[in-house]
């Protein structure tokens, strides 16, 4: 039976995994993009904001589905990290093992299992720099109020200062040149061979040789990661998950302003020339992100779509192990190592798989769920967290 928003399922809350599964599901609607076209070095710029949306089927679906996805579900996720540090630390705080030591080692195995699903998997994974976050925030959490809203403001001041720059820098650019800009792509040549002739382990060193250059964003947008998972940790402490009336009024301010201000600064997706890409991946799409979270939270507590949330929630409660699994899968549907279709489907066969895939998690997560408390990832990196405790009694 379906929990209401905020009201505890079994040590859980329900609204909280639904998110989660909500997340896992939109950041793959956008990634499908980058398996779908790695495979064509004169495909458009990195977000599809370059595309002529109006000029083909392909190229409308591409740039509408994006304006609904990059960076929105990247940025409720990592929210609702934050959301989660809280919950550990909150938790450790109760069983009284010292929080530093724990979590430390939590983000060390973070980082380690980022680097192999980079390396094995997925050039661009997010787990490391999580991990990096998860380490500043780590000594942040357990400070006073005014020290964690004080952080939260100079991490956010200076990634608005970074992805602002960045953001006036390359809108320059294409202003300058824009047919040069229309065109750039960041997927080289050798990209496109390697994906779509090379084998797994052609992929894996091209990863390892290319280390710096897919990298890079991950360290770029540790200060937005760091403001983002301490907004989640104070919404958490401010009862934004709670069932009782000030949760259910803090979420209806965050469903407002959150539509009200993302929707019409994502639409920006749809002028022309892509000069709008950059800031609404790193400014614009976390403001919508918190819409996402309020509108999920009122379609729980009416009840809408009851099924599709337990779905969504399954996921949650499974989320590392289906991150991992959907990069896997489009990895098998896409590269040259599986069926190779990169280069070749157009939008509605991206579209196609995307829907397939998370389909299929949804299925495996269910099943699973049957028999064990949370996903195989989860139920072994809980074991590896805990191992250098157990010996000495701390749980």
């Amino acid at each position: 039976m379906q929990a209401p928003a905020g009201r505890p399922d079994q040590g859980r809350i329900h609204l909280l995994d639904a998110l989660r599964g909500l997340a896992i599901f939109g950041t793959l609607g956008t990634n499908i993009w980058l398996f779908a076209a790695v495979g064509d070095a004169g495909s458009s710029t990195f977000f599809g904001g370059g595309l002529r949306w109006w000029a083909s089927l392909d190229g409308f679906l591409t740039t509408l589905t994006l304006a609904v996805t990059n960076g929105k579900f990247l940025g409720l996720l990592t929210i609702l990290f934050g959301v989660g540090l809280e919950i550990q630390y909150q938790s450790t705080r109760r069983r009284g093992p010292p929080w530093l030591r724990r979590y430390l080692w939590r983000t060390t195995l973070l980082f380690f299992e980022g680097f192999l699903h980079y390396v094995l998997v997925f050039e661009f994974d997010i787990l490391m720099g999580y991990a990096v976050a998860a380490f500043v925030v780590a000594f942040l959490v357990g400070r006073s109020g005014k020290i964690v809203r004080r952080a939260m403001w100079i991490s956010g001041g200076l990634h608005l200062l970074l992805a602002g720059g960045l953001s006036a820098l390359v809108g320059a650019v294409a202003l300058l040149d824009p047919q040069a800009f229309a065109s750039t792509s960041i997927f080289s040549d050798e990209a496109a061979r390697v994906y779509t002739s090379g084998s797994w382990w052609d992929q894996v060193l091209y990863r390892l040789d290319n280390m710096p250059t897919y990298r890079a964003e991950p360290v770029f947008i540790i200060p937005m990661n760091v403001f983002l998972f301490l907004l989640g940790v104070r919404l958490m402490r401010s009862g934004a998950f709670s069932p009782d009336a000030d949760g259910r009024r803090i979420r209806e301010k965050m469903l407002r302003w959150g539509l009200l201000l993302g929707i019409p600064l994502n639409l920006l997706y749809f002028v022309p020339g892509g000069i709008s890409e950059l800031p609404i991946r790193y400014l614009f799409a976390p403001i919508l992100s918190l819409g996402y979270a309020g509108l999920v939270a009122l379609a729980t507590e009416r009840s809408v779509l009851p099924w599709l949330s337990d779905r969504l929630s399954e996921v949650g409660k499974a989320a590392l192990s289906c991150y991992v699994v959907q990069n896997v899968l489009a990895s098998a549907v896409f590269y040259g190592w599986g069926l190779g279709l990169t280069g070749k489907v157009g939008a509605p066969g991206a579209l196609a798989v995307w829907f397939a895939i998370c389909a299929v998690l949804a299925l495996l997560a269910n099943l699973w769920l049957r028999r064990f408390p949370s996903g195989p990832l989860e139920m072994a990196w809980r074991k590896l967290a805990e191992a250098p405790f157990a010996r000495g009694g701390t749980k």
